[in-house]
Formats: C-alpha cells, structure tokens, sequence
C-alpha cells in the first residue's frame, strides 16, 4: 500500500515565476535545452567588449596580461528604454545591469502572473539581488574623472619630447575631447547607476513595492545567498511575495587581469566540478525567481 502524500511543511517555498537572459538562454527554457544537450556557450571576448590583443600574453607573469581569451557573453541585448519610460540621458549614465535586472524581473513578475506588477501585495514583497562590482560599464565611465591625471602624466611626456610649445594647447584641448568622448558626462544619475546596492532598488522603485530591498555579495554564491535570505523572509512572514536572483556583467580588465594573476582561469578547457578541473572561464546574465510560500501561492492559484 502507498503512503498518503505527505502534506506542505508549513515553512515551504513555492518558485511561481522565473526569467532569465544568460549566453544563449534568453529563457529558462532554452537554458533548460542547452543543459540538456550539453552545449557550451563559451567564445573567444569580443573586441566590443574587451580588444583581447591588448593585454593577451601566454607568459603568466607578464604585467597587466590575462593568457586566457574565453568568456560566456550575452549576444545581441538591447534594453528597451521606451517600454521602461527610461529617459536616454538616465539610461546612458546607468550602468547596464541596472537594466538588465529591471527587464528580467518584470519578465518573472510576468510568468509569476504578476504582469506590470498587477495584483502584487506591494507593501510586503521585496526585492533580493546578488551581485559583486556592480558592471563594467560604470567602471569604465569613470575613466572620464581621471582626466586630471592622465593629462599630467602627458604634459611630463610632452616635455620630455621638445616638440613645439606653442602647439601644446591646441594638442590636449583635442585630446582631451577623444578621452571623454565615449563616456557620458556625470550627472545627477551617474552615482545612483553605478552602485550595486541601487539595483535592487530601482526594481522597487518601479513597482513601488514597499518589502524593502537590498543587494547581497557573496561572489560566486550571491544569487545563492540572495534565494536563501528571500526564503527566510517569506517563512518568517516579514514577505509575501520575494524577486530574488542576481545579475553580473563584468568582464573587463580589473577582474580578468586579477584572476589570471591568481591563476583562478583556466587556460586550455573549463572543467568545473572535474579531478582535472584548472581553473573557470568567466560568464554574464541575469536570473530572477518569483517566490511564495506555497500555502499562499496554491490558494491563489499561482
């Protein structure tokens, strides 16, 4: 005879929705397929995001060098701003994963049964987001606020070389503009959209969802983390309904050059969780889970 079912712990967790954007998965069913088949989503980085020549070198101990050129990288991703109401000037000084997560989680919210937000208990769900560095694209927006700097460091050169001073002026006015010419200028969205802790909030801003929200960094375990600490909340009834997941678009210089000097990357294949495991390749995304407590969640037929 076969034991009766055994009835929901009180403390379960229902996952009602799910999105996701990751290499090739543009949803956690195509995800799902590319488990099943094994497929791999690693390339060599391209130039857009990071001109691999320039600081590829296969002798470990040459300076600011990386000897490995694989990377797991979004295809083709482009953030709707006019679907958001984003104003291009916010959307610019904004780093990417600011957008990325906004999108993602209004496509979980979606598949939740939540779409735009409509029938959300706004004043008890919460937002829980893992992410480390924010994303390179404020990274490399900075760049703009070293001017000072780099100009110093080419009038010492200048001097040294005895070229004309009367031409001196003329030469840094147009050097300057080339230096800051890709990077917006600074505004008074520039510091909210380049923090991590601002992630998770901009996604309660939007919703005006009133749960709280805050972002989680336990590196390779922030999403992780971030799942977990949204499970302790709905089971101690702090939360309703909890966004949690994480989002990463990092793979420039800083973090590559400083895994390759730690000989963190692998250098001839990725083999995680192998006997003959060297090393990773680094990857981007973002995913999103839409949780419950199950009781809640069955008896609003989620």
């Amino acid at each position: 005879m076969d034991p009766a079912p055994a009835s929901p712990s009180e403390n379960a967790i229902a996952v009602v929705g799910m999105a996701c954007v990751y290499p090739d998965a543009n949803t956690p069913a195509e995800l799902w397929e590319n488990v099943l088949a094994q497929r791999r989503s690693f390339r060599r980085m391209p130039p857009e995001r990071l001109r691999v020549g320039n600081f590829f070198s296969e002798d470990r101990n040459a300076e600011d060098a990386i000897y490995a050129t694989q990377a797991a990288v979004i295809a083709d991703y482009a953030f709707d701003r006019d679907k958001f109401r984003i104003a291009e000037s916010t959307c610019r000084s904004t780093d990417l994963a600011h957008w990325l997560a906004l999108d993602v989680a209004t496509r979980a919210l979606a598949d939740a049964g939540f779409g735009g937000g409509e029938g959300l208990p706004r004043r008890t769900t919460g937002v829980i987001l893992g992410n480390t560095l924010t994303g390179e694209f404020s990274r490399a927006n900075v760049l703009r606020l070293r001017w000072h700097y780099v100009r110093a460091a080419a009038e010492q050169a200048w001097a040294e070389t005895h070229l004309p001073e009367e031409s001196r002026g003329d030469f840094f006015r147009r050097y300057e503009a080339h230096f800051k010419q890709p990077f917006p200028p600074v505004d008074s969205d520039t510091l909210a959209g380049g923090l991590s802790n601002t992630i998770a909030g901009r996604i309660c801003n939007y919703y005006d969802l009133k749960g709280g929200c805050y972002t989680v960094d336990g590196a390779c375990a922030s999403s992780l983390l971030a799942v977990a600490n949204a499970c302790s909340a709905l089971i101690a009834g702090d939360l309703d309904v909890a966004l949690a997941g994480g989002v990463d678009l990092s793979l420039d210089p800083f973090e590559l050059i400083g895994f390759s000097k730690v000989g963190a990357l692998a250098d001839d294949d990725m083999r995680v969780y192998d006997v003959r495991s060297r090393g990773f390749w680094p990857g981007e995304g973002c995913g999103f889970l839409v949780l419950m407590p199950l009781r809640a969640a069955v008896a609003q037929d989620h």
